[in-house]
């Protein structure tokens, strides 16, 4: 049980490091940097957005793991 409530752990972390990532750029885009640095915030925040998405699906693979 102590392995599974680590990993379920683990996997919230990296769902909010992920969402706080994708504010961060969210944030930065908001500020007038210029279309270059824009360019690459827009990458930074797809990126991101793939990473949260990502985070969620494992923590719900974890999660549904453990209640079978």
């Amino acid at each position: 049980m102590d392995l599974m409530n680590l990993e379920l752990a683990r996997a919230r972390q990296r769902v909010g490091r992920a969402k706080l990532d994708l504010e961060r750029a969210e944030n930065l885009l908001d500020e007038d940097c210029g279309v270059a640095v824009n360019l690459a915030l827009c990458c930074r925040i797809r990126s991101a957005q793939r990473c949260v998405i990502e985070a969620k699906q494992r923590l719900t693979k974890i999660d549904a793991g453990r209640t079978n």
